[in-house]
């Protein structure tokens, strides 16, 4: 379980395909303290640490997952959102997480608003009817408010802070997203069509 409050930033530097594709990924956590077996948060997927090493981990990524997220797209060099798993006592900043990705969203628009940058994205069809305004959305592992929805189109936007400690500081226009909707809306969608009393 995860809260979508990115805490590193993370460099991929070494990619290899063997059956699954194997990622190493170079980290500022304390690698000493991570378990084989550890869940971590990987631009909002969650991987199982396989290795570790001084200042690295390694994670194996499914066929499965390669299909249904943007990781089929990870480059040596590249920087993706980390973040460990809660545990018994940590902060709830954001909202809970799963770490398991619905789909992607694309960056169709950007425009600054004020010190803010305003991002509209275009959901899957079937995703889109439970996204709202004022909920809450997971896009590449960071917890955010959606502003508006109009239609499969949603916008957030992003505050200086959250451009500095995530990757949203290098966004442009064309890029895939992974996107995790809000697990409450999932049920209360699922209520709604079973015509259940809320």
């Amino acid at each position: 379980m995860f809260t979508g409050i990115v805490s590193d930033i993370g460099t991929i530097t070494q990619l290899e395909a063997r059956g699954d594709l194997r990622a190493r990924i170079g980290t500022s956590f304390d690698t000493s303290d991570i378990d084989l077996g550890a869940s971590i948060a990987c631009d909002g997927c969650c991987l199982t640490v396989v290795t570790t090493g001084p200042d690295w981990f390694d994670v194996d990524v499914s066929a499965e997952t390669v299909s249904k997220t943007n990781l089929g797209t990870w480059e040596a060099g590249g920087r993706i959102n980390l973040e460990r798993a809660l545990r018994v006592g940590d902060e709830l900043g954001g909202h809970i997480v799963s770490g398991h990705v619905d789909g992607v969203a694309e960056v169709i628009r950007m425009a600054p608003e004020g010190d803010s940058l305003r991002l509209t994205f275009r959901a899957p069809e079937d995703l889109a009817r439970f996204i709202a305004p004022k909920g809450s959305v997971t896009l590449n592992g960071t917890s955010l408010t959606v502003n508006e929805v109009d239609g499969a189109e949603f916008g957030v936007n992003l505050i200086p802070h959250t451009r500095e400690v995530t990757t949203w500081g290098r966004v442009a226009e064309g890029d895939l997203v992974n996107l995790e909707i809000d697990t409450l809306a999932r049920y209360v969608a699922r209520m709604v069509e079973a015509g259940g009393a809320m």
